[in-house]
């Protein structure tokens, strides 16, 4: 047992280091708030947080028309299917196939099967919860699937976040870091609202997806860091 012991103990030193281990939590942290915010919602203790949000987006005086012109409507649809299976399923195979030409194949293998086993994740939740859609208002897009968690954002943050996570790795300059998760976030962000705001999810399925979402994004940055024996020092980012 001291042998096993000792041999985790120079495994966490030399192969995961400080960042790693921040990985771990925040993965860690993130599961645990999906699973925090799957009981409040199958306990239905955010049926007034979710009506409440869901008709702010709509006019008061007619919770069927959605607040804002026939363009904004139209905005959110094409806003939305930034988050689709389609366009996601082009993005991944489009990044992916870059990342092989630039001889990235570690980092277009991890792409690949986080988001694979993400949707897989995804369906089955969507079964295993089998939340009804929202009732209260009229769908603004066509939906056929349960509904917590939100696919849609889920699927984009762990697609978004991942390649971020990957192109961050790939420059260490902190404001190209930054530059490449915040178009990342405002991207999730904007998938995600558009869910809430076309009537098809409930606020706490967009959180419960964004969640989610977060923790494939870490596990393939984890995952990835150890596979290429990385184990950088907290700080040692090069500033240019």
């Amino acid at each position: 047992m001291a042998g096993v012991a000792a041999a985790w103990r120079r495994f966490l030193t030399d192969r995961l280091e400080f960042r790693a281990l921040g990985l771990i939590i925040a993965l860690g942290g993130a599961i645990l708030a999906f699973l925090g915010l799957s009981d409040e919602v199958g306990e239905n203790a955010t049926a007034a947080f979710d009506r409440a949000i869901l008709l702010w987006f709509r006019n008061p005086a007619n919770p069927a028309d959605p607040i804002g012109s026939r363009a904004v409507e139209e905005a959110m649809r094409d806003v939305t299917a930034l988050g689709g299976v389609t366009l996601l399923t082009l993005f991944v195979v489009i990044a992916a196939a870059s990342l092989l030409f630039f001889g990235k194949w570690r980092q277009a293998v991890v792409l690949t099967v986080t988001i694979i086993l993400a949707e897989v994740c995804n369906d089955t939740l969507k079964v295993v919860y089998d939340r009804p859609r929202p009732e209260l208002v009229p769908h603004g897009v066509y939906v056929y699937t349960h509904s917590f968690p939100s696919g849609h954002s889920m699927l984009s943050a762990a697609t978004y976040l991942t390649v971020a996570a990957i192109l961050s790795s790939l420059d260490r300059r902190r404001r190209f870091k930054a530059f490449v998760f915040t178009l990342a976030i405002l991207v999730i962000v904007a998938v995600g609202v558009s869910r809430v705001y076309l009537g098809v999810h409930w606020p706490t399925d967009v959180l419960a997806g964004w969640t989610l979402g977060a923790a494939w994004a870490l596990l393939a940055r984890l995952v990835l860091g150890i596979w290429r024996g990385e184990a950088p020092a907290a700080g040692k980012d090069e500033r240019r």
